[in-house]
């Protein structure tokens, strides 16, 4: 597995896409996923993501144009946090996370060996991409 310094520096230079990359549940993603999936090893997550893409979810709009999903490792972040026992936490935001709001989608992951202690990704109109792509 690469360096977490490696990678952060890595997914910097993904701006655009060439190729999109279709998953099994109904969503596609960009190279800089790709990316993120194969030298993270964290093909999983795209799992959990396409796996919350339901029909009650989709039915609002805002979500079905644009999530924000947040991979938060550990006691990183400022407000979100996960659960005692568990590793990691994944969110799903209509917009910039706020302590203020609870997240659409919350998903607790028992373990992980994700290199970072966080990241985000966005989901625009079915296509999962690093911020830096869309």
């Amino acid at each position: 597995m690469i360096s977490p310094e490696e990678l952060q520096q890595s997914l910097k230079h993904f701006t655009s896409t060439d190729n999109y990359y279709r998953h099994l549940l109904s969503i596609r993603h960009t190279d800089g996923i790709q990316y993120l999936a194969q030298e993270a090893q964290c093909y999983w997550l795209i799992d959990v993501i396409a796996s919350h893409q339901t029909k009650k979810l989709l039915a609002d709009q805002m979500l079905k144009d644009f999530q924000l999903w947040l991979l938060v490792v550990g006691d990183s972040h400022e407000f979100i946090k996960p659960k005692p026992h568990h590793q990691a936490v994944v969110t799903c935001w209509g917009d910039t996370p706020d302590p203020e709001i609870t997240p659409y989608i919350r998903q607790d992951i028992e373990f992980t060996d994700f290199p970072l202690p966080e990241i985000k990704l966005f989901l625009v109109q079915g296509v999962l991409m690093l911020p830096g792509e869309y």
